[in-house]
């Protein structure tokens, strides 16, 4: 760790004890006494935490007015405050004007270094969220016109309320990006956005991503003020359904680190593939979940039944210029896995005729959408565009691309299920993980929060 912390106290021993602490943890650590030593080490050093004692004897001003001053000008920086003479009437004023926490002395060490590590988490994160909001609002703005123009304007109605969402389709719709376009046009829009994958483990594992660890924050910490995504939520376990209904009645967590309940303000948007009342039906779901869930419902058409969309779809994406024919073959494929392997399918055309001059043609396109699909037999000579571009290839390059279609073609026949397509090619889940990262094929489009 490199992250310089700036500790502010009027007494000495105060400010020795927890420069030793957090020293032996690898910090770099800064101290102040008073406020004008504090502004100082502020200007100078930029700290990424300050650890604020609210009440400096002989100071110009207290810790109260160092947060203040501080968060007009660098609004960034976390500040922990501590008090021997602390009331919840202080903590709660000094949180409302932006401190992260309150720890009241004498404190123990442990529920320092716990609080100052996860407030240096809570501000990298934002951080994090501030940089990638323009370029994830360009890009989320880009794909939101793939979404037919009636539910764009649902989704606008109900992006500056703070109404829960349900948004059902098939996969590969574009239900998370529906989703992220509510948030970035709401009013949470400068929190975090985050998503839950509720198929991404047993009931424990999932209870530990969402509500923490002793020593690790969950979700519900750090999307604090911002917008968590329940995705697939009809999949999260029983024993987990109780416990975010919980969370939705009380807004309010057990917090596993602090040992206490905290409040909890998010907004939540929940997406699946099946009917709910199915899953309810079979006792697979709480019904008074899904009510407290299912306040603005809206459903996301698949490709099939908006073909005469496709056009403006890859034009939307995509530079490729297409022949009247090719086009048409376009619009009469049945697209099972939606606008997400209509990306993929311009993907692999754009890599396979990079070389080559004029509109693309029939030939050009995949043989599952041509037709022109290579069949197995001894006295079969019939080759496709995709085999006559690969024998021309060098042996890496083709291993690469048949093993980047293969994968394609799989993963869109089990509609993006990756534990279905793992099953069928034979190949570890997080192997085939792998490897469709390194041959940059789509897996899933969630947010990795493991």
């Amino acid at each position: 760790m490199h992250e310089t912390i700036l500790i502010v106290d009027d007494e000495e021993d105060i400010r020795l004890m927890i420069q030793g602490l957090l020293e032996d943890e690898g910090y770099k650590v800064i101290t102040a006494g008073n406020s004008d030593q504090a502004y100082e080490m502020l200007e100078q050093h930029m700290p990424y935490l300050v650890v604020q004692d609210i009440w400096l004897q002989g100071s110009k001003d207290d810790g109260i007015d160092i947060l203040k001053n501080t968060q007009k000008k660098t609004p960034d920086i976390p500040f922990l405050m501590i008090s021997g003479h602390g009331t919840i009437e202080t903590a709660v004023s000094a949180i409302k004007l932006g401190a992260y926490d309150f720890i009241e002395k004498p404190f123990k060490s442990d529920r320092l270094l716990l609080m100052i590590h996860r407030a240096l988490e809570n501000a990298a994160l934002k951080k994090q969220n501030k940089e990638l909001k323009l370029q994830a609002k360009s890009g989320v703005d880009q794909h939101i016109n793939q979404i037919p123009e009636h539910m764009r304007q649902i989704l606008a109605k109900a992006a500056p309320t703070n109404s829960r969402l349900w948004i059902t389709g098939e996969a590969g719709t574009g239900k998370a990006t529906a989703a992220q376009y509510v948030h970035l046009h709401s009013l949470r829009a400068d929190k975090p956005f985050m998503i839950f994958d509720c198929t991404g483990g047993d009931a424990e594992r999932l209870s530990e991503i969402l509500f923490g660890t002793p020593y690790r924050p969950g979700l519900l910490e750090l999307v604090d003020g911002g917008t968590l995504l329940l995705d697939n939520v009809l999949s999260l376990p029983l024993e987990m359904q109780g416990k975010v209904l919980m969370v939705l009645q009380e807004s309010a967590y057990y917090n596993a680190g602090l040992k206490q309940k905290c409040p909890i303000d998010i907004r939540v948007i929940s997406t699946g593939t099946q009917k709910a009342e199915d899953v309810i039906e079979v006792g697979r779901f709480r019904q008074d979940l899904f009510y407290r869930l299912n306040v603005v419902p809206i459903s996301v058409e698949p490709l099939r039944k908006r073909k005469q969309d496709i056009p403006a779809l890859i034009r939307a994406v995509s530079t490729l210029q297409f022949t009247e024919k090719a086009l048409s073959k376009m619009q009469s494929y049945a697209w099972p896995g939606n606008i997400k392997q209509l990306h993929n399918v311009l993907e692999w055309i754009a890599i396979m005729q990079k070389d080559s001059q004029g509109p693309i043609e029939v030939e050009h396109l995949p043989p599952e959408i041509n037709g022109n699909v290579v069949k197995s037999g001894k006295n079969d000579n019939k080759t496709s565009s995709l085999l006559d571009d690969v024998m021309s290839m060098s042996l890496r390059d083709a291993r690469e691309c048949f093993e980047r279609y293969y994968l394609l073609s799989q993963v869109n026949k089990f509609d993006g299920n990756i534990s279905k397509t793992s099953e069928f090619v034979g190949m570890e889940r997080s192997a085939l993980h792998r490897k469709l990262k390194s041959l940059e094929v789509f897996s899933d489009d969630k947010q990795n929060v493991a």
